[in-house]
């Protein structure tokens, strides 16, 4: 890294991930962990933490079984998320159940537009697009769910051939490995590409290529 390039910023940036019942656990715990390892300060690594403060978020405070059967523990329920600069939402089986709830989704057509950065990954897109967020947008989803995302949401431009879409300061990633992808376009942006590329190194995960990335103007 090139320490004389320096963090673009130095404020912590708080993320809030949406959790629910049956949660494809590596959709966010992929995204969880970039964040998670990005430091400032390569030197100071060991006695840093990350400028990104993590918040699992759910409609309640009890534990949420995620796929696989893994317990979670939210951090924040509905009632007490504080204010987020990011939030993702990650996809799952769950899903499907989670777009006809109604307290999940006037919480988060309450919360999206306060955002800086609204992401998704995999089917997590569908919810977005439920919430009538993506109402023409561009975005891609996990390619299960594109017939049923295009029959359900004509006014959304779905591009699933490519894995990672971003529309203004919605990103929206296909997969679990575009969904880290994802995560380090993030770190990029915020904190610049030196911090973005040390953050893959510690991870030995391969830095992604700017190929990956589609805007809605066609740049980065």
């Amino acid at each position: 890294m090139n320490q004389l390039a320096g963090p673009l910023t130095t404020e912590t940036r708080t993320v809030g991930i949406l959790i629910y019942p049956d949660v494809e656990v590596l959709d966010f715990c992929g995204v969880f962990e970039v964040f998670a390892t990005t430091r400032l300060d390569e030197e100071t690594r060991r006695e840093t933490e990350s400028p990104f403060r993590q918040l699992l978020i759910a409609e309640d405070k009890g534990p949420v079984r995620a796929s696989g059967g893994m317990n979670i523990l939210p951090n924040e329920d509905y009632a007490s998320c504080p204010e987020l600069d990011i939030l993702l939402v990650p996809g799952g089986h769950g899903i499907r159940a989670l777009m006809h709830d109604s307290d999940t989704l006037e919480w988060l057509k309450k919360m999206a537009p306060r955002a800086e950065r609204l992401l998704s990954v995999g089917t997590g897109s569908l919810l977005l697009a439920e919430a009538g967020l993506l109402v023409g947008k561009t975005a891609t989803t996990h390619f299960r769910s594109v017939d049923f995302f295009r029959e359900r949401f004509p006014r959304t431009s779905l591009m699933p051939e490519l894995p990672l879409v971003i529309d203004g300061n919605i990103v929206t990633a296909a997969s679990i490995r575009a969904g880290m992808d994802m995560a380090l376009y993030l770190v990029e942006r915020v904190y610049g590409e030196p911090i973005a590329r040390e953050a893959a190194h510690q991870m030995d995960y391969p830095f992604p290529e700017i190929a990956v990335f589609r805007t809605r103007n066609g740049k980065k």
